[in-house]
């Protein structure tokens, strides 16, 4: 089986900034995006079944305040219009997630404390013999990348994998710094520099402010540490247990920042009572017994003025009609 994993919040709403246009049209290029990233993703590596993830207000809300407080602060400086244009938008997407839910026999899952981030991870941890496709434009996802897991982007056209990143015509993608094909991802690497150098996007603060990549003769670098990670030996605890002071006074200790990150960022060390609503939530996924979705989708079409998707509706039906087979 291979599922294709939507984080579909993600998907929808960066497609809004692709272009510079009229409301409809933004509108239209979300859609388009998100039903073409599905089509291309289905057919690049001959899809099973379709598993939209939405978002939750996030548990880590509650275990560090300071969680996504950035996005609100910016949503509080909108001004009228981008006010109206996000009201719009979420209606749109709303109209989306119940013709998703509603009309097709895909599988949607959703809790009201967890985030897409949580339920994707959950459902791979859940089928780890299949093979999955995540698709977002989420580097958070970076640690999952695996033999049997890969992501898609439908902003950028590009396909990570455990071998490297390739574009749409399957080449490997040249690093603009560099020059040189742009080298495998390092889950387990990428995973740790996000604990220690903090999320801005998510408000997640660094646990060491300022720590080098590769240490000098006199002082430790997150390489040094990196390799040093599973004995835990000097190079680790000589990072670990430093000590630095924030803006307003206050003592930290890298270790409790960095423990602190691992639980917001490491998509398996959520807390106990989280981790058990995740696998709740995934394991009440069934298979649904909608009829005629080719139909059902031409209608959506119709609705958001989708001529393209509807001149051609089989091949965009055929991913919305396939239907979870548990067990299998």
């Amino acid at each position: 089986m291979t599922y294709i994993l939507v984080d579909t919040a993600n998907t929808f709403f960066r497609a809004r900034h692709v272009i510079r246009g009229d409301l409809n049209e933004k509108i239209g290029m979300a859609l388009h995006i998100t039903f073409n990233s599905i089509r291309k993703v289905w057919r690049d590596f001959d899809g099973s079944h379709v598993v939209f993830c939405l978002e939750g207000r996030s548990w880590r809300k509650d275990h560090y305040a300071p969680y996504k407080r950035n996005r609100s602060d910016a949503r509080a400086v909108r001004t009228e219009t981008e006010v109206e244009e996000d009201e719009v938008f979420w209606e749109t997407f709303d109209n989306f997630r119940d013709f998703i839910d509603q009309k097709t026999n895909c599988t949607v899952l959703r809790h009201e404390q967890l985030e897409a981030d949580d339920l994707i991870a959950g459902w791979i941890q859940a089928h780890p013999d299949d093979n999955h496709v995540i698709v977002s434009t989420d580097g958070d996802f970076a640690q999952l990348i695996a033999p049997n897991v890969k992501q898609y982007n439908g902003i950028q056209d590009v396909t990570t994998t455990h071998e490297g990143y390739f574009d749409e015509k399957g080449k490997r993608v040249i690093d603009k710094k560099t020059k040189e094909e742009k080298p495998a991802p390092n889950p387990q690497w990428l995973l740790f520099e996000k604990c220690m150098r903090g999320d801005s996007s998510d408000n997640v603060f660094s646990a060491y402010p300022g720590v080098r990549t590769k240490g000098t003769k006199k002082k430790v670098g997150l390489q040094e540490a990196f390799a040093d990670r599973e004995s835990k030996g000097y190079n680790w605890n000589n990072l670990m247990l430093q000590r630095w002071v924030d803006h307003e006074g206050n003592e930290h200790r890298v270790l409790d920042d960095y423990n602190r990150n691992v639980q917001l960022c490491d998509l398996s060390a959520q807390p106990d009572d989280i981790k058990d609503k995740i696998k709740e939530t995934v394991s009440k996924a069934k298979q649904k017994e909608i009829e005629q979705v080719g139909l059902k989708l031409i209608k959506f079409c119709a609705k958001w003025d989708m001529q393209r998707i509807a001149d051609s509706p089989e091949s965009y039906a055929e991913p919305l009609n396939a239907r979870y087979k548990k067990g299998e």
